[in-house]
């Protein structure tokens, strides 16, 4: 089977998330990843638990951290201890047929081993070279570190989630999952494969420079965009939008809806179906900027009518005439909707210590799909694989450099 990305090679010097994540990607579309981790801890992620995958017999507490198996599928891991010169010889020497190096050390640091972008792109012109880092390769913030929850504070995504001020409850709040090293997890995937396509035109390949923080300011989007037309910094409103109306959760007879009416047409179907056809007459409401305008009168009204029914009534009324809604699931709903079971959404994956189950791609390519060939490796569970048929180096020599802790 043809695999759409099945003849690139991938080295990732990479750990946590935003680099993993975009090497899982490539490798979910075919890429040979090969993912180098330190043979003492590995990947930081492996120690970020409970819960964890746990050896049959073994305690609970011990074995592989769910977040690790979340991102780092279909590659095969190689322990090298590369501050070691025999070690950084070998990455070296993988790199040399590799088309993609994805890293994510603070800008600089892997210059000490030779395994920067200017040390490497000399013997292998054609390398795509992905630095992922906090704050970039420039500027005044380029050596400081920086995980998820630190940039989706700088980066302004915390200033805009959370409850109101003045509301009980009010105060900046993080997202529930870390938006911004997935976010430049998939930009930086979008890079490297621009940059595959501009390989084809120019024979050469380049160095990308992706920071967390230039990422999360674009993924304020909209919100950056309102505050750069009108000089008016956005702010918290909950679960509202700056710039719909009704666009927000209610509260039912025995739950919660969520309502993104997107157009006047929508409004007024909604109105009928709340017997509130008035709401739609009124001048106020009748177009979305009048609702913008006037959300303090329109939204007690709504909310009024949609606390006479529970939400399962409601999302029966509101599907059958197209209002766009939702219930407020669970994880565990989530994976229980008719719509995930139909989209095969949780996959299973044969691993030592069981079955890993995992969320599948959401990109379903026709011809090329997605294929899951290997469940996240264990730490090294592919070096003697690794060195042998790619470095063409000898039982004995491996043996060697395992007796030195130069690989594991």
């Amino acid at each position: 089977m043809v695999e759409a990305l099945g003849n690139l090679r991938v080295i990732e010097l990479a750990r946590v998330l935003a680099g993993p994540w975009a090497a899982q990607t490539l490798a979910d579309l075919g890429a040979d990843v090969v993912k180098v981790e330190h043979p003492g801890r590995g990947d930081d992620t492996r120690a970020w638990g409970p819960p964890y995958l746990t050896p049959p017999g073994e305690a609970t507490g011990s074995g592989e951290s769910a977040y690790y198996l979340c991102t780092n599928r279909n590659k095969r891991s190689i322990a090298i201890d590369f501050a070691k010169r025999e070690g950084s010889d070998l990455v070296r020497d993988l790199v040399r047929t590799a088309d993609i190096v994805i890293e994510n050390f603070r800008p600089g640091a892997l210059a000490r081993y030779g395994l920067d972008y200017e040390s490497l792109v000399r013997d292998n012109p054609r390398l795509i070279y992905c630095s992922i880092t906090a704050f970039g390769q420039s500027g005044p913030y380029n050596q400081r570190p920086g995980y998820d929850f630190a940039i989706q504070a700088i980066g302004g995504l915390m200033s805009l989630t959370g409850v109101a001020d003045g509301e009980p409850g009010s105060g900046p709040m993080k997202v529930g999952v870390a938006v911004t090293d997935l976010s430049a997890g998939l930009y930086s995937t979008i890079g490297i494969l621009a940059a595959v396509n501009a390989r084809h035109l120019t024979g050469r390949g380049q160095h990308l420079d992706l920071s967390l923080f230039d990422t999360q300011i674009a993924m304020l989007a909209n919100q950056a965009s309102n505050y750069l037309v009108s000089g008016e910094p956005p702010r918290r409103m909950g679960n509202s939008h700056p710039n719909v109306v009704p666009y927000q959760a209610f509260a039912t007879a025995d739950g919660h809806i969520v309502l993104a009416v997107g157009s006047d047409e929508q409004f007024r179907r909604l109105c009928d179906e709340l017997a509130r056809p008035e709401l739609a007459e009124d001048t106020r409401f009748a177009t979305n900027r009048g609702r913008v305008e006037n959300r303090q009168a329109l939204v007690p009204e709504l909310a009024q009518a949609l606390g006479q029914r529970g939400t399962a009534a409601w999302l029966v009324s509101f599907e059958a005439v197209g209002i766009p809604c939702a219930p407020i699931n669970r994880i565990d709903q989530v994976f229980a909707e008719p719509q995930a079971e139909a989209r095969q959404i949780r996959i299973e994956l044969d691993h030592p210590y069981g079955v890993v189950p995992t969320v599948a791609s959401p990109v379903r390519l026709s011809d090329t799909p997605p294929r899951y060939r290997r469940a996240p490796p264990l730490l090294g569970e592919h070096t003697d694989e690794i060195l042998r048929d790619e470095l063409k180096l000898s039982a004995a020599r491996i043996g060697e450099l395992r007796a030195a802790q130069v690989v594991r």
